[in-house]
């Protein structure tokens, strides 16, 4: 089984991308951010032409997420069950697989601006809200994946710039501390599981030749709870489609199980 995530800073803009990148990696479940778009303008029919189901928490505009996986999700849940919130963030849902229940919770992180900001305070109340939400989640389904854009570089080692950046956004001591909370509810990162290149990220900024100079962030993350440890295989990130025309700013993460 491969699982994926990708924000791809608008679906209308990037479906042929998805389409492209799915029939090259015809993976079981993409988890999908920044769809920029409401559901009725979601591609439904040519997602089920590939062979694909679709749950969808869109908004017209900004944020949106949605699964697309190759059987239904059951149990499906849109954004954190008890926090108040106008943007669509969250989706989770529930894949039957052979082996037992899968927990898929797919989000698109807060951003935060800056440390200080009224959105920096929104993130915080986010995190923490999320945070409690997934105690119950993992106690509920033990085999449980949390994927997505966390808009947190977890280490320094996942900064091109980790000395320049040093408590500027994604980078402050007060979102590693809740990247580290969520560790601690018995979550793993399933990309720290094996070697990987050095200065290997998941994110380019447009400007100043960021991809080409490789200034990049690892902001998109696969955590996978206790119980599926031991299945995962590999865990990479996919450049490839980076480097097509009018790209997302973000790659594709893939996590493979056994």
């Amino acid at each position: 089984m491969k699982i994926a995530t990708w924000n791809v800073n608008s679906l209308t803009a990037r479906l042929g991308h998805v389409m492209k990148w799915l029939e090259a990696n015809p993976v079981d479940v993409l988890c999908l951010q920044e769809l920029k778009l409401t559901d009725d303008k979601f591609p439904l029919d040519v997602l089920q032409a590939a062979g694909y189901h679709s749950a969808i928490f869109g908004q017209k505009t900004y944020n949106g997420v949605a699964i697309l996986s190759r059987t239904p999700l059951t149990g499906v849940i849109r954004n954190i069950t008890g926090f108040t919130d106008e943007q669509s963030r969250v989706i989770a849902g529930t894949l039957d697989t052979p082996v037992g229940p899968l927990r898929i919770v797919n989000g698109y992180f807060v951003n935060g601006q800056e440390p200080g900001s009224e959105k920096f305070a929104y993130k915080m109340n986010w995190l923490k809200a999320l945070h409690d939400w997934l105690r119950e989640e993992l106690a509920a389904s033990p085999r449980l994946v949390l994927l997505g854009d966390f808009n947190i570089t977890p280490e320094d080692r996942d900064s091109f710039d980790p000395v320049g950046l040093r408590e500027t956004i994604h980078h402050t001591t007060e979102e590693r501390d809740h990247f580290k909370a969520l560790l601690a509810l018995g979550l793993t990162d399933a990309f720290r599981l094996f070697e990987q290149p050095e200065k290997s990220y998941s994110w380019w900024d447009y400007r100043m030749l960021g991809y080409q100079k490789n200034r990049g962030l690892r902001i998109d993350h696969i955590l996978v709870s206790t119980p599926l440890v031991p299945a995962v295989t590999s865990c990479v990130v996919d450049r490839v489609p980076r480097k097509w025309e009018k790209p997302s700013d973000h790659a594709p993460v893939i996590a493979e199980f056994s």
